[in-house]
This record gives C-alpha cells, structure tokens and sequence, in this order.
C-alpha cells in the first residue's frame, strides 16, 4: 500500500531483456541505501518488487502482462521515473490510500500552463471515469492528485509548481501515456452499486 506522495524522482540507468519481460534498474542512491531485496517499491505508480541492490542502483522484473498494461513499458534509458516506497503502519497518510495496482492507461489530452501552474486533462476509458467524482482522488504515475473535472472519457486536475517539480508530470506532454489508479473506495462503491467494477488490475506483485 501507498500514499501517491512521490519521494523521488529516478533515473532509468538501464533495460535488460530477460525472458519473460524486463529487469528494470533504476538509480537513486538513497532508496538503494536503505532497500533491501523483497521490498515493495511504486514505480510510476506500479508496485514492483525490488530483486537486486548494487550500490546505488534498484533492479526490478517487469512482466509482459505489466509491460502491455503499464507506462513502463514505454521506458527508455536515461527516463525519468516517480518512486515511492511501501507505506508501514504508523506512518501518517498525507495523501490517499493507493494500492499499486494500474487500472488502465490514460493519456495527456490537454496541458494549460499558467506561470509556474499547470492544469492537465487526461483521457481515459469511460470505465474509468465512472469510478471519478470532482474532488475525489486519482492516482496519476503513482501521483496522488485531487480531481477537478470529470467528464465522460477525460478528467482534469491542477497542478502546483512543487508537484510539477518533483514528479514526472512537470516532464508530461500532450500526446504521452500515464498510468491511472483509480480510487479504491471508489471501486468498491461501484461494485456494491451495479456489480460492473472493474477486475483487471496490473501489480508486479499480483502476476
């Protein structure tokens, strides 16, 4: 489990094939410094297991099934990518319960920048927008941000300077593909309500 507030924003430092799907590894020192094997770590939002540390350097394995259904696949030495680690018990939720697991891929629509703000529109799969309500939560690239509009295929949230800073969104243009998580609440209302939730959930961990 996560909260969507990014703790780094990491460097691709290589891809390597490997039947199967991806060893992905990634470089950021301080993460490396207190990971250990087996941990959980969001990588744009997709929990992925941590199966090698070598100095400064994280190695995770992307499957086919995550590769096709997540951003990650999309990665290129050299990319930029938002890291969180695992929430623990006691640690203070400063943004909304995420569980890590991508509901589906959604896409920059529109960007308004205004001086050092920005309001980004997504579109999404209308299966995804009925689990959106204004100034409830979505997770975008493991991002958690406060939903201003919602329409029937494409939502828009505003983003602050520090956000677009310290994240992958300030990186972000019209054209390019995000990873979305929706509301977990949100899943469970729809389910108890009509029974047409969504199942098909993409964590490293869940494959």
């Amino acid at each position: 489990m996560f909260t969507g507030l990014v703790q780094s924003l990491a460097v691709v430092a290589d891809l390597v094939q490997e039947p199967g799907g991806v060893r992905l590894v990634v470089r950021e020192p301080e993460f490396a410094a207190r990971a250990e094997v087996g941990a959980s770590i969001a990588n744009n939002g997709c929990c992925l297991t941590v199966v090698e540390v070598d100095g400064d350097l994280l190695s995770f394995q992307a499957g086919e099934e995550t590769l096709l259904r997540t951003n990650l696949g999309n990665l290129k030495t050299g990319d930029r990518l938002n890291l969180e680690a695992s929430l623990r018990m006691g640690d203070e939720l400063g943004g909304h319960l995420v569980t890590g697991h991508i509901d589906g891929l959604g896409t920059v629509d529109q960007r308004i920048d205004d001086a050092e703000w920005c309001t980004m529109w997504f579109k999404v799969p209308e299966r995804l927008t009925r689990q959106m309500a204004s100034k409830g939560s979505v997770a975008v690239d493991g991002v958690s941000l406060t939903l201003v509009d919602v329409e029937d295929e494409r939502f828009s949230v505003a983003l602050i300077p520090h956000t677009l800073e310290v994240t992958t969104l300030g990186l972000r243009n019209v054209g390019d593909t995000v990873n979305i998580e929706t509301d977990v609440l949100a899943k469970y209302v729809e389910r108890q309500l009509d029974g047409t939730g969504d199942r098909g959930q993409t964590s490293e961990n869940n494959l």
